[in-house]
Protein backbone atom coordinates (compact mmCIF):
# COMPACT_ATOMS: atom_id res chain seq x y z
CA UNK A 1 0.00 0.00 0.00
CA UNK A 2 1.37 3.39 -0.97
CA UNK A 3 1.56 6.13 1.61
CA UNK A 4 0.44 9.69 1.00
CA UNK A 5 2.55 12.78 1.74
CA UNK A 6 0.85 13.42 5.10
CA UNK A 7 1.54 9.88 6.30
CA UNK A 8 5.17 10.01 5.15
CA UNK A 9 5.60 13.41 6.83
CA UNK A 10 4.34 12.02 10.15
CA UNK A 11 6.63 8.98 9.91
CA UNK A 12 9.67 11.18 9.24
CA UNK A 13 8.73 13.58 12.04
CA UNK A 14 8.24 10.67 14.47
CA UNK A 15 11.63 9.17 13.51
CA UNK A 16 13.31 12.53 14.12
CA UNK A 17 11.45 13.11 17.40
CA UNK A 18 12.99 10.16 19.26
CA UNK A 19 9.80 9.69 21.28
CA UNK A 20 7.66 6.57 21.43
CA UNK A 21 4.91 6.01 18.88
CA UNK A 22 2.34 6.38 21.67
CA UNK A 23 3.66 9.80 22.75
CA UNK A 24 3.98 11.02 19.15
CA UNK A 25 0.43 9.94 18.33
CA UNK A 26 -0.96 11.58 21.49
CA UNK A 27 0.90 14.83 20.73
CA UNK A 28 -0.32 14.87 17.12
CA UNK A 29 -3.89 13.61 17.50
CA UNK A 30 -3.24 10.35 15.65
CA UNK A 31 -4.67 6.92 16.30
CA UNK A 32 -1.76 4.70 17.37
CA UNK A 33 -3.06 1.62 15.51
CA UNK A 34 -3.44 3.63 12.32
CA UNK A 35 0.03 5.11 12.72
CA UNK A 36 1.48 1.63 13.35
CA UNK A 37 -0.14 0.43 10.12
CA UNK A 38 1.42 3.35 8.22
CA UNK A 39 4.79 2.50 9.73
CA UNK A 40 4.42 -1.17 8.81
CA UNK A 41 3.57 -0.22 5.20
CA UNK A 42 6.49 2.21 5.13
CA UNK A 43 8.92 -0.43 6.36
CA UNK A 44 7.58 -2.90 3.78
CA UNK A 45 8.09 -0.35 1.00
CA UNK A 46 11.62 0.50 2.15
CA UNK A 47 12.63 -3.17 1.97
CA UNK A 48 11.81 -3.38 -1.75
CA UNK A 49 15.08 -3.44 -3.65
CA UNK A 50 15.25 -1.43 -6.81
CA UNK A 51 17.87 -2.66 -9.26
CA UNK A 52 20.46 -0.05 -10.05
CA UNK A 53 23.42 0.27 -12.34
CA UNK A 54 26.88 0.82 -10.97
CA UNK A 55 29.30 2.79 -13.11
CA UNK A 56 32.68 1.12 -13.50
CA UNK A 57 35.65 2.78 -15.18
CA UNK A 58 38.03 0.32 -16.78
CA UNK A 59 41.44 1.97 -17.13
CA UNK A 60 42.93 -0.82 -19.22
CA UNK A 61 41.90 -4.33 -20.24
CA UNK A 62 43.20 -6.97 -17.91
CA UNK A 63 43.73 -10.64 -18.63
CA UNK A 64 44.48 -12.84 -15.70
CA UNK A 65 46.00 -16.14 -16.70
CA UNK A 66 44.12 -19.18 -15.42
CA UNK A 67 45.54 -20.38 -12.11
CA UNK A 68 46.99 -16.97 -11.18
CA UNK A 69 46.23 -15.72 -7.70
CA UNK A 70 46.50 -12.02 -8.61
CA UNK A 71 43.79 -10.17 -6.61
CA UNK A 72 41.00 -8.21 -8.22
CA UNK A 73 41.43 -4.53 -7.33
CA UNK A 74 38.58 -2.05 -7.45
CA UNK A 75 39.11 1.62 -6.71
CA UNK A 76 35.92 3.06 -5.31
CA UNK A 77 34.60 6.55 -5.97
CA UNK A 78 35.70 7.71 -2.51
CA UNK A 79 39.30 6.68 -3.32
CA UNK A 80 39.34 3.49 -1.29
CA UNK A 81 40.89 0.41 -2.85
CA UNK A 82 39.04 -2.88 -2.53
CA UNK A 83 41.12 -6.02 -3.05
CA UNK A 84 39.37 -9.34 -3.56
CA UNK A 85 40.57 -12.80 -4.51
CA UNK A 86 40.37 -13.37 -8.27
CA UNK A 87 38.20 -16.40 -7.50
CA UNK A 88 35.43 -14.20 -6.04
CA UNK A 89 31.96 -15.10 -7.26
CA UNK A 90 30.60 -12.51 -9.72
CA UNK A 91 27.17 -12.78 -8.03
CA UNK A 92 28.71 -12.12 -4.61
CA UNK A 93 30.71 -9.20 -6.03
CA UNK A 94 27.55 -7.69 -7.53
CA UNK A 95 25.77 -7.95 -4.18
CA UNK A 96 28.74 -6.37 -2.42
CA UNK A 97 28.83 -3.45 -4.86
CA UNK A 98 25.11 -2.86 -4.38
CA UNK A 99 25.69 -2.62 -0.63
CA UNK A 100 28.45 -0.06 -1.19
CA UNK A 101 26.29 2.03 -3.53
Amino acid sequence: MLLNDRQLKHIKLWQASRVSQTVYCQNNGLNKKTFSRWLCNYQGLSQVTIPSLIAIDVTSPVTIPLGTSEPLRLRLVNGLLLELPSTSSPRWLAELLQCLD
